[in-house]
Order: C-alpha cells, then sequence, then structure tokens
C-alpha cells in the first residue's frame, strides 16, 4: 500500500460518517482524479465502499467514502492482542465485579512505567501533550486540544479495544488508569466509539495546585 493510501484511509478513519471526493482531494493535497484512482484501488481491496450522500448547497449531492469493517482493522493496534490476554486472566482470577478495579490498576501501572521515560515533565500541559503523542504511537490515532475553561481534551478515533470494549466496557478503565496517572489528572470520558460514538473524548483536570 503507498503512502497516499495509507493516508487517506487515516483521514477517512478521523471522519465516522465519511468523507467525499472533494474532501479528500483537499486533505491529501492530491487532484480530484488522483483520489479517484486511489479510492477504487482500495474499494477493490475491500476497504473503502460507499457510504450515504450528503446535500451540497444545490447543487448535486456529495458521495461520501467510508472505511468498511476490514478497512477499520488495517489501523495499528499494537498491544490489543496483549491486552486480550490480560483481559481473559483478569476475568478468570477477579471475577466480573472487579474487572474494573483491575483493569484501572493495570493502565495506572503502564503509566508510571512509561512515565519514568520522561522526568523533564512538569506542568500539566506537558504531560498531557507527552501522553497524547506516546498513544498515538500505540496505534489511538490521538490528539489534544484545550476546552473552555482551560480543561485539557484527549480525543482517539481508533481505539485499540475497540473490538474488546464493544463486549466489555470495563476494558475502558485501562485507559483511564493510564490517563489518570501519567497526567496526574481526573479523568471524564464524554464519547466512547464502543458506546456509538464518533471518537473516544476524555476531559482531563488536573489533581495538582
Amino acid at each position: 500500500m503507498g503512502e497516499r493510501q495509507k493516508q487517506l484511509l487515516k483521514l477517512l478513519r478521523g471522519s465516522k460518517p465519511g468523507l467525499s471526493v472533494d474532501e479528500l482531494s483537499k486533505g491529501l493535497e492530491i487532484t480530484r482524479n488522483a483520489v479517484r484512482q486511489h479510492l477504487a484501488s482500495l474499494e477493490a481491496a475491500g476497504l473503502v465502499t460507499i457510504g450515504t450522500t450528503r446535500p451540497s448547497g444545490g447543487g448535486r449531492p456529495q458521495q461520501l467514502y467510508i472505511l468498511t469493517e476490514l478497512g477499520k482493522e488495517m489501523s495499528p493496534r499494537q498491544y490489543s492482542w496483549l491486552a486480550q490476554l490480560v483481559v481473559a486472566s483478569v476475568r478468570r482470577e477477579e471475577g466480573m465485579e472487579n474487572m474494573g478495579k483491575r483493569m484501572n490498576e493495570i493502565g495506572a501501572n503502564v503509566a508510571q512505567q512509561i512515565r519514568s521515560q520522561y522526568p523533564y515533565l512538569t506542568t500539566h500541559k506537558e504531560k498531557v501533550e507527552k501522553l497524547t503523542e506516546v498513544m498515538d504511537q500505540l496505534g489511538y490515532n490521538a490528539r489534544n486540544t484545550t476546552v473552555s475553561g482551560g480543561e485539557a481534551v484527549i480525543e482517539a478515533d481508533n481505539c485499540v479495544f475497540h473490538t474488546m470494549a464493544k463486549k466489555d466496557l470495563e476494558i475502558c478503565h485501562l485507559d483511564r488508569g493510564l490517563m489518570e496517572n501519567f497526567t496526574d489528572s481526573k479523568v471524564e470520558q464524554d464519547e466512547c466509539m464502543a458506546r456509538g460514538g464518533n471518537v473516544c473524548r476524555f476531559k482531563l483536570t488536573s489533581n495538582v495546585g
């Protein structure tokens, strides 16, 4: 797969409703004809398919393109296989009633190990930015922003635990434990892909100061 096609898949991954040829052309900075050629190749490979249409302000409706299930699985999910083993082990040892607490503890332990590699992080902003970078490297396709009131937000549109989380939402406590302990924050999740959201969105409020 070429680099452009990888970029195209990444753009589609970030838009659940889908994107038009014009939007993909603008996002990739290539011609509409080049976009159509890439889409044709990705459709033939079963990674992209035609979605719905969208009104275009009086003109012809815009055709949108979306990822297929196979296309979604092409996303990097570098440690979901390990998480499946961990979850199965925790479920056997702790039982369902303690799953959330145990997954949070595992996330906290992971955070401590990763944080030890970055002893220079001091401010909340630095911690959030570094965690976003780490999560993106792990395959979350993560980004961070700041909302009104100065609270930090991390959004991820490629949940590495998506298939597992749809079956058992307790797995999400691992992410929360990771974020809370890496950034010294109180974490609130106000959107979840496993519950039908477009992204997993976490609001992080500093515990320091």
